[in-house]
């Protein structure tokens, strides 16, 4: 018999994320007939829900049941033809995969290779779309946040470069790990296809796929010849405009979207990517200032608030650090992948956390550290957490002065 793990596992990989019990409740269903009467009061709810957090009047949103890939996928091959040239940069493994499908399904990608740590290069863009006159180039893909490297781009400076040249290209954006935590503005940024997925920011299990569509892109359709089946929008469009799916939806995470809908709305997007920056200052004030470690991302300006990517020192295996943080400490820490396998270990803040849950992870991680015999000061981490955290708001101008905290501790005493 193996021997029992007391207490909770501490997930902070960066997705899947933690799912918050009440989520967790309204999954908890009998199963119902998708094609009743009253399936459509629950289906039209969530795509209106979702155009609220996708920030889209105009856009239309889908819901697959699959990862984040099938979104992707969904994405390309309802808009693009076999052949069409595709612009993307590559900065991290997940960009990668983005190329790696396009090639595959057999459009012709030019890549803009661009060191890991940093994002989408917009001089570098521009320089590609000037130079295409004759405007082969059919899409732009970016990656707002890469999960691999904890780089955040500047999506509304690639509209800015799209709009500045003139050119026609769609732009198709990869939120998985940023929709519901890093502001996001589909309308505003002109994004005409936006991926995101279940398990991150919407807390959820993986297993949905959400795509925004803008009407440019649904026009698209009309001459796009890539193969598409499963992932065809037209017949998803047939069948949402009376509430149903093409298919047999995936009805738990379908309430459970619905209850997570419910509590984003709650805290407000503002206040959850204001709560995202601030918990993410302070891993990063652990990591910079207490471990004196450095970010696998080159410069504040491609910081992540969902994703931090330390990088351990010469001569150390962050596949260690990994393994004992989970063996020993019940602690999972996103592993470094492709080209910084071994050298970084991440640590996810995003979702259904706060001050303490986090305190748990940076905890963690520095035991972890110690053990393999990386020399950081045993509880800088958590004390410089804990300072940026305290001189800090949680919740944007809410928290009262030191003096009024003062002031009320008389008062009470």
């Amino acid at each position: 018999m193996g021997t029992r793990v007391a207490g909770r596992n501490f997930l902070f990989v960066p997705g899947p994320t933690n799912v918050p019990d009440r989520v967790l409740r309204a999954m908890v269903i009998a199963m119902e007939d998708h094609r009743s009467s009253s399936f459509p009061e629950l289906s039209t709810g969530l795509l209106k829900g979702l155009k609220k957090v996708f920030k889209t009047t105009t856009g239309q949103i889908f819901i697959f049941p699959s990862s984040g890939t099938g979104g992707w996928e969904a994405a390309l091959t309802n808009t693009l033809s076999p052949g069409d040239k595709v612009l993307a940069s590559r900065f991290g493994q997940f960009s990668h995969l983005w190329i790696d499908m396009a090639q595959r399904l057999g459009y012709d990608v030019e890549i803009q290779d661009v060191e890991w740590g940093e994002g989408v290069p917009l001089e570098r863009t521009e320089q590609a779309l000037k130079a295409d006159k004759e405007h082969k180039i059919k899409a732009v893909l970016a990656c707002h946040n890469e999960t691999a490297t904890g780089v955040t781009s500047d999506i509304a400076g690639v509209r800015r470069v799209l709009d500045a040249t003139k050119h026609p290209a769609m732009l198709y954006v990869d939120t998985v790990s940023s929709m519901g935590s890093i502001d996001f503005r589909m309308d505003e940024w002109g994004v005409d296809l936006a991926v995101s997925g279940s398990q991150k920011g919407f807390m959820l299990p993986a297993g949905l796929a959400f795509l925004g569509v803008s009407q440019k892109a649904l026009a698209a359709m009309a001459s796009a010849k890539s193969k598409r089946c499963y992932f065809d929008l037209a017949d998803m469009i047939k069948a949402n405009a009376s509430g149903y799916f093409p298919y047999t939806p995936a009805l738990p995470m379908l309430y459970g979207l619905r209850e997570s809908l419910n509590i984003i709305e709650e805290e407000g997007l503002e206040n959850i990517f204001h709560r995202h920056h601030y918990l993410a200052e302070g891993v990063r004030a652990a990591i910079l200032e207490g471990w004196k470690l450095k970010l696998c991302a080159k410069a504040p300006k491609w910081y992540s608030d969902t994703v931090s990517a330390v990088v351990v020192p010469e001569g150390i295996d962050a596949a260690r650090v990994i393994d004992i943080a989970y063996r020993r400490y019940n602690l999972a820490l996103g592993a470094g992948l492709s080209k910084v396998a071994g050298k970084v270990f991440r640590i996810g803040h995003l979702g259904d956390l706060n001050e303490l849950m986090l305190m748990g992870a940076l905890a963690g991680a520095e035991m972890a550290m110690l053990d393999v015999g990386i020399k950081v000061a045993p509880g800088s981490g958590v004390g410089a957490a804990s300072n940026y955290w305290r001189s800090h708001d949680p919740i944007p101008n809410q928290k009262a002065s030191k003096q009024e905290q003062f002031q009320h501790a008389r008062s009470a005493g």
